[in-house]
């Protein structure tokens, strides 16, 4: 059987495109990583994404994958001899992906809303929100991980990807503005889960640090500033 071709188009700094690369760690699988550079979209990835233009996509033997957590779903049927990252049984499979779109459709805006917010009482709102959305997923953490290190028990799953690729932007977030949001006194077992997760072979190596993150989300804020405003209807 030939070998297949993998490639994932994406960016370092992009948490959505570290779900696909964790992913694909966590299940031995080889793959191209095509970066797309910042304030441009390459024509493999319109032509890929043609419908949201955006990162990542995966490419499996050239055909285009897009959204990463459809991806994780896609990786984790496609390459079923390894690791599974969803949970085998329906209910706690459902459940996980109920906070996973909790973490994408509530928690991330409120965390990177802090950066954008405007004046003092614009932020400290996001910032009570974010904390308020560590204290669910606390108890989400607890329950999901019925004792153990991960939301996906004894090793990373699909909650676990789907939140830690977070992490680093979660520190730049704390590191910019001063604060502390995931707090190890309010929040033991996530703090707990985070050094764990971090540590992991499938992660430590596509987890940027910080201060690189810092220095590429100066450059972000700037280069966003500088655009042109979008065109009025």
């Amino acid at each position: 059987m030939a070998k297949s071709e993998i490639k994932v188009v994406g960016a370092w700094p992009s948490p959505f495109v570290m779900r696909v690369r964790i992913a694909l760690n966590i299940k031995s699988v080889d793959y191209e990583f095509l970066q797309e550079k910042l304030g441009s979209k390459s024509q493999l990835l319109l032509e890929s994404n043609p419908i949201y233009k955006k990162i990542p996509v995966l490419l499996h033997d050239q055909k285009p994958i897009c959204e990463s957590l459809i991806i994780l779903h896609y990786i984790d049927e496609t390459w079923s001899s390894g690791p599974s990252i969803l949970p085998s049984d329906p209910y706690d499979r459902a459940i996980a992906r109920f906070w996973a779109a909790y973490i994408d459709d509530k928690w991330f805006p409120s965390l990177s809303g802090i950066a954008k917010a405007q004046g003092d009482e614009g932020k400290a709102a996001l910032i009570a929100q974010a904390r308020e959305g560590f204290l669910l997923l606390e108890e989400a953490f607890v329950k999901c991980s019925k004792g153990k290190d991960f939301f996906g028990g004894d090793r990373i799953g699909y909650l676990d990807i789907a939140l830690g690729c977070f992490l680093g932007w979660l520190r730049v977030s704390e590191k910019m503005n001063g604060v502390t949001l995931l707090d190890a006194d309010e929040t033991p077992g996530l703090a707990g889960w985070a050094d764990k997760f971090c540590l992991d072979d499938s992660v430590k190596d596509v987890m940027p640090e910080t201060d690189k993150l810092v220095e590429f989300a100066k450059i972000l804020f700037q280069f966003k500033a500088n655009a042109p405003p979008p065109p009025a209807n």
